[in-house]
């Protein structure tokens, strides 16, 4: 019984005919010549779109890729005619919001038809501030930096009890100190104000012994006065200070344009110059509120008061 079980194992299966016709004249992909190859790689690129990011051959209506969710497609600003990416929300041409079915202020999703969004409340005409009077399309005023929306006054309130949040405002009181301090810019100047502190403390000690103290206190006054190498190697400080903390506060790559637009303005420090740098193009905004893309992550940078950086035009 096993020997015929073991002889079983050992008997080859006869091929008949027919199969030996088929695999000779089943072609190979491997015999495959190279420009036939070739030629069928460009007819599925023709039948499809593939993706500039992974090479994955989508649909040709397709505007993401079904691999990595890369948008693969442009589509056109409503208002001037500008080809746009299919995931931006903003027109940097024309300066629009470009989204109908996405609230602008709270990113809830809209049917198109609103006047007002169900969510939070917001016009889709746009909200004026009552700060400086802008017109805006988001929860945070372009220009003055204002929250508009309730939910951006709160977010506001949430990230001033990060201790974070609290150093950075701290750091920039001392930085607008320094950018307002007038530096010496002669001896003559410190030898004015070494006179100055000498007259003041013969004035009180003249006052004092009228009043009966025959040996009086004059407290010193420190002078914050400095020179201006002095200052300027102080502000440095402060900005790469500031700096640290800004990139601790920087907008992660998200989903929501909206969400991640609200979170950067909310950081904003107000009393000191910046610039936002998004990560789309690396290009250097007045804020994320002039960035198409500002789902894809960005931060705050420091310019200073006469810095001569330049940056794109967000009106």
């Amino acid at each position: 019984m096993n020997d015929n079980i073991s002889n079983f194992g050992n008997i080859e299966r006869t091929v008949r005919p027919q199969e030996t016709l088929q695999r000779t004249s089943r072609p190979q992909m491997g015999d495959q010549p190279a420009p036939q190859m070739m030629q069928q790689q460009r007819q599925q690129q023709a039948a499809g779109k593939a993706c500039p990011y992974c090479g994955t051959i989508n649909e040709p209506e397709a505007m993401f890729c079904a691999q990595c969710g890369q948008p693969i497609s442009k589509a056109t600003c409503p208002h001037c005619g500008a080809e746009v990416d299919a995931d931006a929300d903003f027109c940097e041409v024309c300066h629009h919001y470009i989204r109908k079915d996405v609230c602008s202020f709270c990113g809830a999703h809209l049917s198109g038809n609103e006047a007002y969004c169900p969510e939070c409340g917001s016009p889709k005409g746009g909200m004026v501030c009552p700060t400086c009077h802008s017109l805006n399309d988001f929860a945070f005023c372009k220009k003055c930096g204002t929250p508009l929306t309730e939910e951006a006054k709160l977010m506001v309130k949430q990230l001033q009890r990060n201790p974070d949040y609290q150093q950075l405002m701290e750091i920039v009181q001392d930085f607008t100190k320094l950018e307002n301090a007038l530096p010496y810019t002669s001896e003559r100047d410190v030898a004015r104000e070494q006179n100055c502190q000498k007259l003041r403390e013969r004035v009180l000690t003249l006052l004092a012994k009228d009043e009966g103290v025959e040996f009086p206190e004059i407290p010193k006054v420190e002078s914050n006065r400095m020179t201006k190498e002095e200052l300027e190697d102080q502000k440095a400080v402060k900005v790469k200070m500031l700096s640290a903390i800004l990139e601790k506060l920087a907008v992660p790559p998200s989903t929501s344009p909206v969400k991640a637009r609200n979170y950067a303005m909310a950081c904003k420090p107000v009393g000191v110059r910046l610039a936002w740098v998004c990560n789309y193009k690396h290009a250097m905004h007045s804020s994320p509120c002039g960035c198409a893309k500002p789902h894809l992550g960005g931060k705050w940078v420091v310019l200073g008061k006469n810095s001569t950086a330049e940056i794109k035009d967000d009106k």
